[in-house]
C-alpha cells in the first residue's frame, strides 16, 4: 500500500518537474511541453490504475493553485482555456497507456511501452485536446486537428523516449515495472 502511494506521488512530482522544462507557446495558445511525456511514463511504468491516480493527483494540485504546469500556471482558470481538453485527457491518456502495456502481448517491453504511449499519450490525448481547443477557440474540429499536426513529430519522439526509458528500467530493475515481470 505504502509503495503504491509513494509511486503515485513520485510520478505526480515527475509530471510537475517536467513542467520546469521551458515551454514554447504557439500562436493559438497551446504550449509545447515535456509534461505529456510524464503522463506517458506514468501509464507505462505504473499501469492503468496507478498511472491514472498519479495524473489525477497532479491535476488536483494544479486545481488548488500550485503553479505546476509549464510556465508556472495553475489554478482553476487553466481548466477553461485552450489547453483544458488536454488537461482533461491527461488521466485518460495515462490509463489507456497503462491498459495497453498491461495487456498487450508484444515484445520487447520497450516496444510495448512505445505503442502504449502512442495510443494513450498521443491518440487519446489529441482526441481530448482537439475537442477542448475547438470549444475554447470556437473553431471546427478539422481546423483544430490541422493546428495540432505540428505537434505529432515531437509527441512521437516523447513516446519513443518513454519506450526506451521503460525498457532500460525493466531490464535493470524489473520489480519496479510490475506489469513487465508478468510479460
Amino acid at each position: 500500500m505504502e509503495r503504491n502511494v509513494a509511486q503515485i506521488a513520485l510520478f505526480a512530482a515527475l509530471i510537475a518537474a517536467l513542467g520546469l522544462v521551458p515551454k514554447i507557446t504557439l500562436a493559438f495558445g497551446v504550449p509545447i511541453t515535456a509534461q505529456g511525456m510524464g503522463v506517458m511514463l506514468a501509464g507505462a511504468m505504473l499501469g492503468a490504475r496507478r498511472g491514472f491516480l498519479a495524473v489525477m493527483l497532479f491535476l488536483l494540485l494544479v486545481a488548488i493553485g500550485l503553479p505546476l504546469l509549464a510556465g508556472g500556471r495553475g489554478g482553476l482558470a487553466v481548466f477553461a482555456g485552450p489547453t483544458a481538453g488536454f488537461l482533461a485527457g491527461f488521466p485518460v491518456a495515462a490509463y489507456v497507456t497503462g491498459l495497453f502495456v498491461e495487456h498487450a502481448r508484444l515484445r520487447p517491453v520497450g516496444l510495448r511501452a512505445f505503442f502504449g504511449a502512442v495510443l494513450g499519450g498521443v491518440l487519446v490525448l489529441y482526441a481530448f485536446g482537439i475537442v477542448g481547443m475547438s470549444i475554447a477557440l470556437g473553431k471546427t474540429i478539422a481546423e483544430c486537428t490541422g493546428m495540432m499536426a505540428i505537434f505529432i513529430p515531437g509527441d512521437l519522439l516523447k513516446a519513443g523516449i518513454t519506450g526506451m526509458l521503460v525498457a532500460a528500467i525493466a531490464k535493470a530493475r524489473p520489480q519496479v515495472v510490475g506489469w513487465a515481470a508478468k510479460a
